[in-house]
């Protein structure tokens, strides 16, 4: 299975922007670290589209920052584009207070987001701070990657191979996948030959990439 970082998850294609991925591993290094490789990873060239989940715990003027349900440390940068999401009405940045249970979906460079959408969840929704829901395994540092897989696994998957998405696609991808497996921060989405999505999830030890239909439906998990 795969030493990766990372989730996989999929989702419907339309209005996504997508990019090709490089067939060269991004990179070598232990499996616990933000972005490492390990028998091989999906390239990738830059930023791009992801997310993670979490409970709010500090609150500045254009920033906050978040811990995931396996002990990561976010930080969100915001901008005049964001929106904010509570429940089904539209909210302000105001809203935002240490202690809530927020989803961020945005643009990930390793440990920071870009966020363009931040959706506050009911409390509890992500779990609390090193309490990981659906068998999310966290990173510790010296303990090997877990190397185990769960449900379906796209037929011919490969990793390294596929198209990067963004815009709708990415985001719902990413929303599907934190919903199953929280813990990790998503730093891409992937579009597999199958038509189903993977997402690519660092600073979790498992799982590494969770697999989702066309449906946003999760299927399975490596």
């Amino acid at each position: 299975m795969s030493a990766v970082i990372g989730l996989a998850a999929a989702c419907g294609t339309s209005s996504a922007t997508v990019t090709s991925l490089s067939s060269t591993a991004a990179g070598s290094g232990s499996a616990g670290g933000l972005g490492s490789a390990g028998g091989g990873s999906n390239a990738r060239s830059g930023p791009a589209a992801g997310g993670a989940s979490g409970i709010v715990d500090s609150v500045s003027t254009s920033s906050f920052s978040l811990l995931t349900s396996a002990g990561q440390e976010v930080t969100v940068d915001e901008t005049s584009s964001t929106t904010y999401q509570k429940g089904t009405s539209s909210t302000s940045a105001s809203g935002i207070s240490i202690g809530e249970d927020v989803l961020v979906l945005g643009t990930t460079s390793g440990t920071t987001i870009t966020a363009t959408q931040v959706i506050m969840q009911p409390t509890g929704r992500t779990g609390s701070p090193t309490s990981s829901g659906a068998g999310v395994i966290p990173f510790q540092p010296g303990v090997p990657t877990t190397s185990k897989s769960v449900g379906q696994i796209p037929a011919n998957y490969s990793q390294g191979s596929g198209t990067i998405v963004s815009a709708t696609t990415a985001n719902s991808a990413t929303e599907a996948a934190l919903a199953a497996y929280p813990g990790g921060i998503v730093d891409r989405v992937v579009q597999l030959s199958s038509g189903e999505y993977e997402v690519h999830n660092i600073g979790v030890n498992w799982p590494h990439h969770i697999f989702v239909n066309q449906d946003f439906k999760v299927v399975g998990a490596n």
